[in-house]
């Protein structure tokens, strides 16, 4: 086991400084909101009835954030296609998002020929790729970000890049405001979670040490709650090398509840991931399902987000988890970037 108090150690480790690559989370939002802002070519968007953002993994989650912050504020339905298959309804009047940091997602890039296909609108996310070259080759808007990294690492570029370009095709209001606030908040951040801060003031590293020996689950409301949870899961697998679930409330107040029965719990550290934009009545059922679990034996904690856009308040959670990640898995002797299961299955199905 690493100590997390030993920088040299941590530093040695984190061989692809995963952790540097975390702390960059606000420069990496605002250089991807510039870069979206500056789309020379993007679609028209008059008269769309839907959208559809296609992605795999790490990419998906740029539209997880679009939904999950702009659904009350777009006047059309926003859907997150983790799969080849489009819906049925995805057609002329249908704004197509495809998303893929590599540019060569075999599901995005399927999704998108059939798109084309259906002549949808089109707007392509990537570094380079397939996806470049054939949203190029047919004439489809795309905007780049910056290549080199692990998909999940690149979060920032990805969904604020898509952000900032859907304002400035005029699908979302401005902004700017809500960038700058999620920036500063995150920029804060950063700075009390970093490798060189110590466990006893580090929020990060604390829950990484609560965690360790345990199976963590992240509860979050539905919406962003719900979107940061699943990051936390995906993070602490692919970063942390541990398994990990997640839910949603008042979801889970339906079924899990009930597998929260002794002796389980032992097995597992539930954190609650909280902001201040809930509605108010899912703070008693957080306390109820809580203690439930409690009384299961698990181990139980709360997170709360920072900022009052909602913007701020899920990527505070994100960066918040992407650190705790890290630690977990370098307490456990582990490099946070590699994903060699990934690598393996990869190879095993042909790429």
């Amino acid at each position: 086991m690493t100590s997390l108090d030993d920088v040299r150690a941590l530093r040695r480790l984190d061989a692809s400084d995963m952790l540097g690559t975390v702390a960059a989370l606000p420069s990496h939002c605002r250089a991807g909101y510039e870069t979206g802002r500056s789309a020379e070519v993007l679609p028209v968007l008059d008269g769309i009835t839907s959208v559809v953002f296609v992605g795999m993994g790490g990419s998906a989650v740029a539209g997880d954030v679009l939904r999950s912050v702009f659904r009350d504020r777009v006047g059309v339905p926003i859907e997150v296609c983790r799969s080849a298959a489009l819906p049925a309804y995805a057609a002329t009047h249908t704004f197509v998002i495809a998303s893929s940091y590599s540019g060569g997602t075999a599901e995005t890039l399927e999704a998108f020929r059939d798109a084309h296909e259906r002549g949808c609108r089109i707007l392509a996310v990537t570094s380079g790729g397939a996806l470049a070259a054939e949203a190029g080759e047919r004439g489809h808007s795309m905007v780049l970000v910056p290549g080199g990294s692990q998909p999940r690492a690149a979060l920032g570029y990805l969904a604020c890049t898509t952000l900032g370009a859907l304002e400035r095709a005029g699908l979302l209001p401005p902004l700017a405001d809500d960038l700058d606030e999620t920036e500063a908040e995150l920029l804060e951040l950063a700075g009390q979670l970093g490798p060189d801060v110590p466990t006893a003031a580090n929020a990060a590293k604390q829950i990484a040490s609560w965690i360790e020996g345990r199976v963590p689950v992240a509860w979050g409301a539905e919406g962003i709650g719900a979107v940061a949870a699943l990051r936390w899961k995906t993070q602490l697998n692919e970063n942390g090398k541990v398994p990990a679930w997640w839910s949603s409330m008042s979801e889970l107040d339906h079924n899990e509840v009930v597998g929260w029965v002794p002796p389980y719990g032992e097995a597992h550290a539930v954190v609650a991931l909280r902001h201040d934009g809930e509605d108010p009545a899912l703070d008693t059922r957080f306390t109820l399902s809580a203690a439930i679990a409690a009384d299961a034996g698990a181990a139980i904690r709360e997170v709360r987000a920072r900022g009052t856009s909602a913007l701020a308040r899920l990527f505070t959670l994100i960066m918040i988890g992407d650190f705790a990640s890290c630690y977990v898995g370098l307490a456990g002797d582990h490099d946070p970037t590699p994903v060699d299961a990934i690598v393996r299955l990869k190879a095993a199905l042909g790429g």
